[in-house]
């Protein structure tokens, strides 16, 4: 990885307005994970570091005292608001349904603490975000991001068959691991679609990374398109690994709501530097088109020149 310039991390997050669905399962009913036949407990698993902490509760780094496989235990608060224990919920229906793709973090159960508390165990990913790797190690080579770019998109597109939209894409939300393979994760307010042309308005996630339509639905037609809004999102994302900035902000440039509506909205949509290879640029072209319409599917995505001479094993060494 070549050193990456100074960037500002941005984390800008407008307040949740989806009445998100119940669904007929308590907060985290007790299971059993993958790797034992006994019912998972809290007892079983030794707390070796903190991983994050978020509104609806703490992940861990864990370590089960049995079998001494290392995972990501997310342990979920249970005196939640309505709108926050209505988010674990649909995320935890998420991640129950996507266990069929190598691209997205994997789920291994569910159990509930002597305090009440429930307990999400999950894959551990041993080299962070892909915005950690981005801060510490640099900016990333076109084939870096050929390599990380397949599989997210495999994963977007296994999500999108599922009819699952993700809406926060972002570095921070892209799993790694030392073997460089990249998977999504944090599904807090991702989307099931229920009815094919649900609109799926509203605004969560981060909004820097949001697309023209989700700001501004009537200026495009009146819908918004969930599926193509996570490869707006997408796209952005791989722009900040090569420049090492979010792309509508100048270096150094304070990020606030209004700058970023005005530029996702009004502008043009940011392009490459010119040391961009001619098959990247119109890779990004075809994730930023500003009518969602044009925007290339993840399915269609996957057979662009960018990525089509890749080799099945490239891995995203070369950074």
């Amino acid at each position: 990885m070549a050193v990456g310039r100074e960037r500002r991390h941005l984390s800008l997050q407008l307040p949740l307005q989806d009445i998100l669905p119940r669904f007929p399962l308590p907060l985290l009913p007790t299971t059993t994970t993958s790797h034992s036949s006994a019912t998972a407990s809290a007892a079983d698993f030794e707390k070796l570091q903190v991983l994050g902490r978020g509104n609806s509760g703490t992940v861990y780094k864990v370590r089960h005292k049995h079998t001494s496989k290392i995972y990501a235990l997310k342990l979920v608060h249970t005196n939640l608001d309505p709108t926050l224990r209505r988010q674990v919920l649909l995320e935890l229906e998420i991640l129950r349904r996507a266990t069929d793709s190598p691209h997205v973090v994997q789920f291994h159960g569910t159990f509930e603490k002597p305090n009440g508390d429930g307990a999400i165990l999950l894959e551990y990913m041993d080299a962070g975000t892909l915005d950690s790797l981005l801060k510490t190690a640099g900016t990333f080579s076109e084939n870096a991001i050929a390599a990380a770019a397949r599989q997210i998109l495999g994963g977007l597109d296994y999500l999108h068959s599922l009819k699952i939209v993700h809406r926060d894409i972002k570095p921070a939300n892209l799993l790694v691991n030392k073997k460089m393979e990249v998977k999504i994760a944090d599904f807090g307010v991702s989307k099931i679609m229920r009815r094919t042309l649900d609109p799926c308005k509203s605004y969560v996630g981060t909004c820097a990374y949001m697309s023209p339509e989700r700001f501004d639905p009537e200026a495009y037609g009146g819908n918004y398109d969930g599926y193509a809004g996570d490869i707006w999102s997408f796209g952005l994302t791989l722009m900040e690994l090569y420049m090492g900035r979010f792309p509508f902000l100048e270096l150094g440039q304070r990020p606030d709501w209004a700058t970023l509506m005005c530029a996702i909205c009004f502008g043009e949509p940011p392009g490459l530097p010119e040391s961009a290879s001619a098959e990247f640029r119109s890779f990004i072209g075809c994730c930023l088109e500003k009518e969602s319409r044009k925007r290339w599917t993840a399915a269609q995505l996957l057979t662009h020149p960018f990525l089509s001479g890749l080799p099945e094993n490239q891995g995203a060494k070369e950074c």
